[in-house]
């Protein structure tokens, strides 16, 4: 069966421009006759969850290098952008991070388009509110995304023409978080909270929560992320009892997923190649001071520990584990990216930077993800403080989203991304890489450093 990230070639080609930010259709008259009813609202909803197929290769080459959890230790043929990524010695010429910008800027693109129609045609409101929240959804994640690489970036919340796009500079982080959390917040009231059959996997308000709540905790903003998840704690997700069937690619879209990037391996353009592969297992890219994190008994170690994926001589990680069709040789594993465990330690975070109560709810929340994968739980004694939860919290964070696109917004968030990075990858790290340079091609084409900037220090 074919997942809801099937794209429509037709959309595809009005969605996709040639400026910077991807924003002009090829044929404004297609773009306008193409929305006609609901059934061609959904085939560009469904075209515009395609962008987030991206997501995967993005996190790995952008977080997981730029962080403690990958590391190169010297350039080879076709690696140097992500050698320079990782050891941060990059600068705007970086194909990895202007991939990224314009998959980002893309994907955004054909929100704006979406958005700026569902008012043109005369759709029931049961139909028309949760296309909006979709959209409105997947516009604040790419956002997300953008601020954490770049910081101010341009904000673009309607279809512009390529001389419009010329005359939008970069608007400041907190201006792009308030346009984020305008959009969270109608898709949590326009969302449903659950889906069945074909669409499942579509945005919930559950997810458009959680990645408010996210927003929210890189403002530091503790009472507002408790209110935000609170709803959540009582369903309709729930941990798993056994971590490693979270990602088990036969138990897709489970209980504990919010929201996932799906795949389709049987489906010609909807698998993936194989993430994170290297050729033997005893040659495992994951540093020994992640497999060194973890305690005794904790089975997330085994889950980042390499297994054989079916093919001679290639290893995955178990977390990606799958085996290759052989049909259209892709996999098709989903990538996560909002779990119930995410919304239970940001819960807990929240609880504790608001007021450390010993043998509190924040505790038992924390334990309740630790313990379930095997590790010994805390107690009031080895966490007497708020310092020490909180130190606590962010190793568990490690722990539970090894290589899901985490860790270094964790790091910049927890203001402690410099000192890991030194501590383990022996890189100082100045203070202004802790943002991307943007891409000399997207910048260069403004001339203008005062309404397009690049980033101090590149």
């Amino acid at each position: 069966m074919k997942t809801i990230y099937t794209l429509v070639l037709a959309w595809l080609m009005c969605a996709c421009g040639q400026n910077f930010l991807n924003l002009e259709p090829i044929s404004e008259a297609n773009v306008a006759n193409f929305y006609q009813n609901a059934s061609d609202f959904n085939t560009a909803v469904v075209g515009a969850y395609g962008a987030l197929q991206t997501y995967p290769d993005m996190y790995f080459e952008l977080t997981s290098y730029r962080s403690d959890e990958l590391t190169v230790g010297a350039p080879t043929a076709g690696s140097q952008d992500r050698y320079n990524n990782d050891h941060f010695l990059d600068d705007a010429s970086n194909q990895l991070q202007l991939s990224v910008w314009a998959n980002l800027y893309n994907g955004i693109a054909r929100c704006n388009e979406i958005i700026s129609r569902l008012n043109t045609v005369n759709l029931d409101a049961s139909v028309k509110q949760p296309f909006d929240g979709e959209t409105r959804f997947l516009r604040a994640y790419h956002y997300y995304n953008l601020i954490n690489f770049w910081g101010d970036v341009p904000l673009v919340l309607q279809p512009v023409s390529v001389e419009e796009s010329y005359q939008i500079g970069r608007s400041s982080v907190a201006a792009v978080q308030e346009a984020i959390e305008a959009d969270l917040t109608l898709a949590i009231q326009s969302l449903p909270a659950s889906y069945t059959g074909v669409n499942v996997g579509r945005a919930t308000a559950g997810s458009a929560r959680t990645l408010l709540a996210k927003v929210q905790l890189m403002q530091k903003r503790y009472a507002d992320v408790a209110t935000t998840l609170q709803p959540l704690l009582t369903g309709p997700y729930q941990l798993l009892s056994d971590v490693s069937q979270v990602f088990n690619v036969a138990n897709k879209y489970n209980a504990e997923i919010i929201f996932a990037v799906r795949y389709n391996k049987e489906v010609t353009n909807e698998g993936h190649g194989l993430w994170l592969t290297t050729t033997a297992a005893t040659s495992s890219l994951v540093p020994p001071w992640i497999l060194a994190a973890y305690p005794t008994g904790d089975r997330r170690r085994d889950l980042v520990t390499y297994a054989r994926s079916g093919t001679a001589n290639v290893y995955v990680p178990n977390k990606y584990l799958d085996v290759v069709s052989a049909t259209t040789r892709t996999a098709g594993n989903d990538f996560p990216l909002l779990r119930f465990s995410d919304v239970l330690l940001m819960y807990a975070e929240a609880l504790n930077e608001q007021s450390y109560v010993a043998s509190g709810e924040a505790l038992s929340i924390l334990n309740r993800v630790r313990t379930r994968a095997g590790a010994p739980a805390y107690t009031a004694a080895t966490l007497p403080d708020q310092s020490t939860f909180r130190q606590a919290i962010y190793l568990e964070r490690k722990l539970e989203f090894a290589y899901e696109g985490q860790r270094w917004f964790d790091l910049l968030r927890e203001g402690s991304a410099q000192a890991q990075v030194l501590a383990y990858e022996k890189i100082t790290v100045p203070g202004y890489r802790l943002l991307y340079p943007v891409p000399s091609q997207e910048y260069l084409k403004y001339r203008n450093p005062t309404l397009f900037p690049q980033n101090p220090g590149y």
